[in-house]
């Protein structure tokens, strides 16, 4: 799969792809997208500062699930280079394969605000779609831009929950943070 979009004149086009399988490369690219995310304050599931081998052994958790088949892993692109990810974990119970949960929507600092994460959640919801899953929840740390994004392509705020993750804050000191779950009916 793969959508191509200008983003600007300047701009080469981003394309967004479904991975099937890892390579060093996208390995190592992934792995700084990653820290680029944890770095600009995104609560992603790490705080400051982020050991690489705890990144690499991430991504290495992720592509055996891709493999496995639970998992679908998206990468946008643009000029040979990454600068986005989403993923979408497949529900495997007997009473929840019409759903999957939307995870770790990542776009480049340097790439925001152009339309590649609405693009990816897109594309994240068309493959949903083609797996059978009609709805998708996710969450979010309340108030973030990610929250704003979501609640602009369409998901609804079902709850928060205070004090529910851990985040690097500006100062680069660690605070709770709420969480807020969404959801979306396709």
């Amino acid at each position: 799969m793969a959508i191509r979009h200008p983003v600007d004149s300047m701009q080469a086009a981003t394309s967004i792809k479904r991975i099937t399988a890892g390579d060093s490369a996208l390995h190592c690219q992934l792995g700084s997208l990653l820290r680029d995310a944890v770095e600009g304050g995104a609560s992603v599931g790490y705080v400051l500062p982020v050991p690489e081998v705890d990144i690499d052994q991430y991504w290495h958790g992720v592509f055996a699930d891709v493999q496995q088949g639970t998992l679908i892993l998206l990468v946008a692109e643009q000029a040979g280079q990454v600068i986005g990810s989403a993923q979408l974990s497949l529900c495997m119970k007997p009473n929840g394969k019409h759903r999957a949960e939307v995870q770790k929507v990542l776009v480049q600092r340097s790439a925001r605000r152009r339309g590649v994460g609405r693009d990816l959640l897109h594309a994240i919801e068309h493959q949903a779609a083609e797996f059978g899953r009609n709805l998708l929840v996710l969450d979010t740390e309340s108030g973030s831009g990610g929250q704003r994004l979501y609640a602009a392509t369409g998901y609804q705020v079902a709850g928060s929950i205070p004090h529910f993750a851990l985040s690097t804050v500006a100062d680069k000191k660690i605070s709770h943070v709420a969480t807020t779950f969404m959801y979306k009916l396709l």
